[in-house]
């Protein structure tokens, strides 16, 4: 076994490539004792390589085009940390038919072209790694794969988009609109100046996408995710949630039921005294549940420099391990071994199933309840919860229930004929409900 350090090249030196050499540097003691070598970036590529950066960059070659270490370099892996689909996708597959093994935290590359991708690192015979394409510095992915390998996974839940998170907190706790919540987000760097992957939900569906694929064993299907964001929660929902004993959270969902695949990312009623409701702020959470283990939860920061570059490095420690073992005795990329891959039915949303939360502005006069009750009840749907606000200072109240569990189908059919309704206004709500 060969004692030289590992030789690493790094594209990138953004937020998380700089982490990559902070965290090589800061931990380097514990990193050789822990990989039997010293694991050190030799090579780096940055689009303006002569500007000033947070960390020294001494002893390192930078280039600026970075298919000059992907492609030619003399290193042993190649790290992405440039993001996006192209040049990215160009760069991690020059690498692996190099032979090299690549480490990324490039979700929205998996979740699109994952499939591809593994499939050249298959062909080379070679690693792919990833676990910082998911929560951050949260070992989401080591712990489907590997610690709970036993296990046939049910379900998994997850907080898993920080700016989402943030905004729903500053929502909750201070009372801020959506657009104000947002505003404070980006001021504080937590959200893009364009936030439309956060905020609609592309972003969590790029990772549940890998999440689901790893727990269960199918190709990645990031087209087949139901897809929702952030943008028609209201105050007015977030207080009503909070008195009938929830808080909203946007949440990535993936189940396997006997009809089908569920894959979904959207804003979710969750009660109060769930492990989902109590995280706030842009931290992240992944629940998983287990056949054999039950219910485990996974906690921590889910974006930054040091917390993905964290996940990056022990992406380079298990390399760094595997390097010139027989590619047979690899962890799989997606956690079954590529032969056993294979396409799950993934429900259409119509079909799938859940309690739902409905708040209907109306006008104030005799009747009401009983009126969208009736519909209710006509098309067997049971109320859980049922909240009335009478009118302050305006003609029109506000009426909110919680249905019993039934299929999406069932209850779009109740809210078309609840629009009907000569009394209700146009101001209508509604989030699905769930009880992790």
């Amino acid at each position: 076994m060969t004692t030289a350090p590992l030789r690493v090249g790094l594209l990138g030196l953004g937020t998380v490539g700089q982490g990559v050499i902070r965290v090589l540097r800061t931990n380097a003691d514990e990193i050789t004792r822990r990989v039997g070598r010293a694991v050190v970036v030799t090579h780096a590529s940055a689009r303006d390589p002569h500007r000033a950066r947070d960390v020294s960059l001494d002893g390192i070659q930078i280039v600026a085009d970075p298919i000059r270490i992907a492609a030619e370099a003399d290193v042993d892996v190649v790290v992405e940390a440039i993001g996006g689909l192209s040049p990215a996708k160009e760069l991690v597959l020059a690498a692996l038919r190099r032979g090299k093994p690549v480490v990324t935290a490039n979700k929205a590359l998996l979740a699109l072209q994952g499939n591809e991708i593994f499939e050249a690192a298959q062909a080379s015979g070679v690693m792919i790694a990833f676990e910082a394409s998911v929560a951050g510095g949260i070992p989401a992915i080591k712990a489907i794969r590997e610690g709970l390998a036993g296990n046939r996974i049910e379900a998994l839940a997850g907080i898993i988009n920080g700016t989402c998170n943030y905004i729903l907190t500053q929502m909750s706790e201070k009372g801020q609109a959506f657009a104000d919540a947002l505003a404070d987000a980006q001021r504080l760097g937590y959200a893009e100046a364009d936030p439309t992957f956060d905020v609609e939900g592309i972003d969590a569906a790029h990772k549940l996408t890998i999440l689901a694929s790893i727990a269960f064993g199918m190709p990645l299907s990031f087209d087949k995710v139901s897809v929702e964001g952030i943008t028609k929660v209201t105050p007015q929902d977030i207080r009503i949630a909070q008195a009938l004993g929830y808080r909203i959270k946007h949440l990535g969902i993936a189940k396997r039921t006997d009809a089908g695949v569920e894959l979904r990312a959207h804003a979710t009623l969750v009660p109060e005294d769930r492990l989902l409701a109590k995280v706030d702020g842009v931290l992240n959470t992944v629940l998983l549940q287990g056949n054999a283990v039950g219910q485990i939860g996974l906690y921590g920061r889910g974006a930054g420099g040091d917390a993905t570059a964290s996940a990056v490095v022990a992406d380079l420690v298990d390399v760094a391990r595997a390097l010139g073992s027989d590619a047979r005795h690899h962890v799989p990329s997606l956690a079954f071994q590529p032969s056993a891959v294979r396409e799950l039915n993934v429900l259409p949303l119509a079909d799938v199933v859940s309690s739902h939360y409905l708040r209907i502005t109306v006008a104030d006069e005799p009747g009401v309840l009983k009126a969208i009750t009736s519909i209710l009840a006509e098309l067997d749907i049971s109320i859980e919860a049922i909240l009335q606000k009478e009118p302050q200072g305006g003609a029109d109240a506000s009426v909110a229930v919680i249905t019993s569990v039934i299929p999406e189908r069932r209850f779009n059919e109740a809210v078309a004929r609840v629009r009907q309704l000569p009394f209700v206004r146009h101001d209508i709500s509604r989030f699905r409900v769930e009880h992790f």
